[in-house]
């Protein structure tokens, strides 16, 4: 009996352990977006986001995370995991995307970004803090194959490339220049959303306002993104 006390009480005392520190991981990583997001990724040490965090231990970032990459691959991580439930939630009852229009492809490309900014509330700091990311050489190919080409992310590009009705006859898809579309669409979706978050930010607007205004976005996003494929598949048609 006394073992089972001790191992009774032993659990009692580890949950809220447990519990306080993925409090104060998540608090590590709220502060540290911020802060990125705020100055710049090398204007910001890991001493910085630790009491900026309410850290009193100046190696709580290090306990939980090993260095600033990790750090930061955990806050996209987050994001990605967010994004992807909202895309999978669009895309679910739509069954094959290769057979969507070209619109619909585009939307389940933008829309679950979109939705998950709305979620996110003002202010917030991600969409200024993925674009400092994918500038930052150490970090960009990760940013981009984990967080930027998921896996229904490249079902959707796939489709977008082997659509029948986007080459001219005896014209075979041009891998270089996929990846070239592709790469503008990233940029042109990454910094138009780091805009308007800057902006909400600075306005403080309710949270109907807000929402309207990230969906607002996300229509124009859509229509600009199906217009600069269709622009490059008339150039290359030509």
């Amino acid at each position: 009996m006394g073992h089972v006390v001790s191992g009774s009480g032993a659990a009692l005392t580890a949950a809220p352990a447990s519990a306080r520190s993925a409090a104060a991981k998540g608090l590590i990583m709220r502060t540290a977006e911020r802060l990125y997001a705020s100055r710049g990724l090398a204007e910001v040490s890991i001493r910085q986001i630790g009491e900026a965090a309410g850290q009193r231990n100046k190696s709580a970032v290090q306990y939980h995370f090993t260095g600033r990459d990790e750090l930061i691959k955990a806050i996209l991580a987050e994001h990605a995991e967010a994004t992807e439930r909202h895309r999978f939630a669009m895309m679910s009852p739509l069954g094959d995307v290769a057979g969507l229009s070209l619109r619909d492809q585009t939307r389940c490309i933008v829309l679950p970004r979109i939705e998950h900014h709305v979620e996110l509330g003002t202010p917030s700091w991600y969409g200024r803090f993925l674009a400092q990311v994918v500038v930052e050489p150490a970090l960009r190919e990760y940013a981009l194959q984990a967080h930027l080409d998921t896996p229904s992310l490249r079902r959707l590009y796939d489709a977008i490339h082997s659509r029948r009705d986007r080459h001219g006859p005896g014209q075979a898809y041009d891998p270089e220049r996929g990846a070239r579309r592709e790469a503008m669409i990233r940029q042109l979706v990454v910094h138009m959303t780091a805009e308007l978050e800057a902006e909400l930010a600075r306005e403080q607007p309710a949270a109907d306002i807000a929402a309207e205004a990230w969906r607002r976005l996300g229509a124009d996003l859509v229509t600009a993104v199906c217009g600069l494929i269709a622009a490059m598949d008339a150039d290359e048609n030509t």
